[in-house]
């Protein structure tokens, strides 16, 4: 199967060559989602010379199956739920809210981990390009969005290097500019349209994020 990317930061460094021709927005900032697409918007930070950072969020994944999403949440307070997908899955409140639980300590985890006491970055009037290393079901962008639209930012930016089309056609209608480099009809995962698709540590995302 054709594999368009070598790895992430293969990815991030295609995908830059589109962002950076995009209008100059006031104060940009990127914001990697941890932890698969920091190393993507690390490659963008270095082409536009802008800062990075990390905005939080975590897939809920069905109880039986973590890969698949029925929702995600975000720091900001932000929880998105695909309910259709619930009530046809028949789950309980109580197993939904048993996910919500432990990802929400997940996300406190990689907060503390990540920023330790310092706070998350000001958006307010900037440029925000958040980026991720692949779009699904769209959901943990989806929750992404919602909170970093409460930060009130000037512009926002999507950027990823694949999606599947129905998750990105839902995007588009909450953010202002998306950028997408492929979008195969057939898409089953996103690790399939990378040669190299190893699991991102958090070492790696505190020494790109230089901390």
């Amino acid at each position: 199967m054709f594999s368009p990317f070598a790895d992430r930061h293969d990815a991030g460094r295609q995908l830059a060559e589109r962002v950076v021709a995009l209008p100059e927005g006031p104060a940009p900032i990127v914001l990697g989602l941890p932890r698969g697409g920091v190393p993507v918007a690390w490659e963008i930070a270095q082409t536009l010379e802008a800062p990075l950072d990390v905005w939080l969020v975590r897939k809920l994944g069905l109880p039986w199956n973590p890969e698949v999403a029925m929702g995600a949440i975000a720091e900001g307070g932000v929880c998105y739920r695909d309910d259709a997908m619930i009530r046809a899955l028949r789950l309980s409140e109580d197993d939904v809210q048993a996910v919500i639980e432990a990802e929400t300590t997940e996300l406190e985890r990689r907060r503390r981990r990540y920023r330790g006491e310092v706070p998350a970055p000001p958006l307010e009037g900037r440029q925000v390009i958040l980026v991720d290393d692949g779009l699904a079901t769209g959901a943990t962008l989806e929750a992404a969005v919602a909170a970093v639209r409460q930060a009130r930012p000037a512009w926002l930016v999507v950027a990823v290097p694949v999606a599947a089309p129905e998750a990105l056609a839902r995007l588009a209608t909450r953010v202002d500019t998306l950028v997408c480099l492929h979008q195969p009809r057939q898409f089953a995962a996103v690790g399939q349209w990378y040669r190299h698709f190893d699991q991102t540590s958090d070492e790696e995302v505190l020494r790109l994020l230089g901390r």
